[in-house]
């Protein structure tokens, strides 16, 4: 009885506590101590000056100090520590409950972050990171916790508010992304950043538990970093049961590789010059027959670490010869498509032999393939096996296109040495360039020097008009990203094809380098 009265008592203690702490009842106080002057004089002034301050301090108690603690840190606007952090979300989750409030947890991830560090070292990974922590927080309020949860990770809890509903909250994630692109300058080299972001609406939490909502922030950031670079995703329940699903996918990976569940989509390529397909390639991606669309984060280490990578690569190799066949006997004009091949495969003694057996097999010219090497493959490959490979391919007759340009570090002896016929540059260096002078200035150097060398130039990652006119006007060859089309499954290709076709017949041609 005297426990439950106790308790009774402590409640009530808090719910004064939490609005008579509030931001709002502090900023009154010089209101309150003018209306006691003028109601009463100064004895009542006197009055006001003792009171006041005894009832804070009977009212407040460890949570005064635990709030004191959450401002001071908010007014250093530094990230705080993880302790700290989980205090002001615990506290924050219980104080939106009892006041009928909404809050929201968010978690960011800086995209493509371990290229980030290859190409431009540790040291300047640290610096973006730690400012891309400074531009989180300052979007935010002064009243918002933010802390790092791991090396490219922050965390973003809001401070409760009275209106909060989702389209604020994607908003609110726009805002902070926006914010984080602004270019980082290093060693007067802009650089491009994106952050993934996800969060949850503490309401969505089933409880009263803080760790749950963290949880469910976690797994919407998971969500959002399987949709792609830039992506933002709210929680939603069934979130946890597709989590959990995943787990499973392992036991199912490759009997899905056997039973054809794995198979390319294609995205197309186009010249810049005429704006005709010059190719497409080809991209993993799971269609399981229960759960739908599988991610290729999702499946792909899982491929990787039941061995199966060269398997993957003959299954890829197939269909994508098979579309090619297709899209002749349907009168469609596709160049070539492009096939990644990584480490495994690129060992074998035996791969050149297969891949000319495929070839005779479905009667394609060698040329029709394109061979997509990573720069980082070349770059630390000696004369071993791969480079074997890869220069024999090449002397087959097949293309060879340097993905990833940029990151590797990749001489140009070694673009010489392996004959490589096309590079393709990194989404990085696209990534609003038609804005950034900078950009502009290191996608002409690298087009000067494919000219001097006599290597052809795709740029990947190209989402906006002005990206594709800005390549198209500095000389670039080709282009291929979102602003041109998704990866999509073959059935779609020659429907694509066609009414692409049809609408070059009807839009100005846009002027670029010579054809090559």
């Amino acid at each position: 009885m005297a426990g439950d009265l106790v308790r009774c008592l402590t409640a009530m203690r808090d719910k004064i506590a939490f609005v008579f702490l509030s931001p709002i009842a502090l900023a009154s106080l010089p209101a309150l101590s003018l209306a006691a002057y003028w109601i009463g004089g100064e004895t009542a002034l006197m009055a006001t000056a003792v009171i006041v301050p005894l009832f804070y301090l009977t009212i407040g108690g460890a949570d005064a100090r635990r709030w004191g603690s959450a401002v001071s840190q908010a007014a250093k606007r530094t990230l705080m520590p993880r302790d700290a952090f989980r205090e002001i979300v615990g506290q924050t989750f219980s104080e939106a409950n009892e006041a009928g409030q909404k809050t929201a947890l968010f978690m960011f991830e800086i995209d493509e972050h371990d290229m980030l560090e290859k190409t431009y070292g540790r040291a300047a990974a640290d610096t973006i990171t730690a400012l891309t922590g400074d531009r989180i927080i300052a979007t935010l309020r002064e009243f918002d916790a933010v802390t790092m949860t791991g090396a490219y990770r922050f965390a973003a809890c809001l401070g409760p508010v009275q209106h909060l509903d989702l389209e604020l909250c994607i908003q609110l994630a726009g805002r902070l992304q926006s914010a984080v692109e602004e270019p980082v300058s290093l060693d007067g080299t802009a650089v491009y950043v994106t952050v993934t972001a996800g969060f949850c609406q503490h309401a969505l939490v089933s409880g009263k538990n803080p760790l749950a909502w963290m949880e469910a922030a976690d797994l919407a950031l998971q969500e959002a970093r399987r949709n792609g670079p830039g992506s933002i995703r709210a929680f939603a329940p069934d979130m946890r049961r597709r989590s959990g699903n995943r787990s499973d996918l392992s036991d199912e990976v490759v009997s899905a590789l056997e039973a054809g569940q794995i198979r390319p989509w294609y995205q197309p390529q186009i010249s810049t010059d005429t704006g005709l397909v010059t190719g497409f390639e080809a991209l993993a991606r799971w269609h399981h027959p229960e759960r739908g669309m599988i991610p290729p984060i999702d499946f792909l280490p899982l491929i990787e670490e039941a061995g199966q990578l060269e398997r993957l690569a003959e299954v890829m190799l197939h269909n994508a010869f098979t579309a090619l066949n297709a899209w002749d006997r349907a009168g469609a004009i596709v160049p070539q498509v492009g096939v990644n091949f990584a480490g495994p495969e690129l060992n074998n003694p035996d791969l050149i032999q297969k891949v000319s057996w495929e070839l005779d097999r479905f009667e394609l010219a060698p040329e029709r393939l394109a061979v997509e090497v990573l720069e980082t493959v070349v770059a630390s490959s000696p004369d071993d096996m791969v480079s074997r490979n890869i220069n024999g391919l090449g002397e087959l007759g097949c293309k060879i296109d340097l993905d990833d340009f940029g990151t590797g570090h990749a001489s140009i002896a070694s673009i010489r040495r392996f004959s490589v016929s096309r590079i393709k540059i990194d989404r990085s260096f696209v990534m609003k360039s038609d804005r950034d002078p900078e950009q502009q200035r290191m996608i002409s150097a690298i087009l000067t020097m494919a000219e001097r060398l006599g290597v052809e130039t795709l740029a990947e990652g190209v989402e906006t008009s002005g990206e594709h006119a800005l390549l198209s006007q500095l000389g670039c060859d080709h282009v291929q990203g979102f602003g041109i089309a998704k990866p999509m499954p073959f059935d779609e290709t020659i429907a694509w094809i066609e009414a692409h076709n049809a609408r070059l017949q009807d839009a100005p041609r846009i002027m670029g380098g010579p054809s090559n």
